[in-house]
């Protein structure tokens, strides 16, 4: 089954921890990345089966947007990413995410 990344931006913290937290109790997804962006701006990248990656981003941004100031302020779903950006961005599985691996 093909694989999905899912990657959500948002602006603060509360934001994207109700963000993650959402995604990874909606679907069968793994938090592969997390970190900041830029002036103040958050993001958290997930990977799964498309239709898992699909219900988990849209549960992100429904838990991001209902924090009080919250703001999501971009998401994209990249069906199958090929190996070259999987080796160049980080949105592969790590040591780290393994032991969360749910597929």
């Amino acid at each position: 089954m093909p694989m999905a990344v899912g990657v959500i931006e948002t602006l603060g913290f509360p934001s994207v921890l109700a963000s993650a937290d959402a995604m990874v109790k909606a679907a069968g997804v793994t938090i592969v990345y997390y970190g900041i962006a830029e002036g103040g701006r958050l993001i958290v990248a997930v990977r799964g089966h498309v239709a898992e990656v699909e219900t988990a981003v849209a549960a992100g941004i429904t838990a991001g947007e209902e924090i009080y100031g919250g703001q999501v302020i971009t998401h994209y779903i990249i069906p199958n990413p090929p190996e070259n950006v999987e080796t160049v961005l980080p949105i592969h599985f790590t040591s780290k995410s393994e032991p969360f691996r749910i597929f």
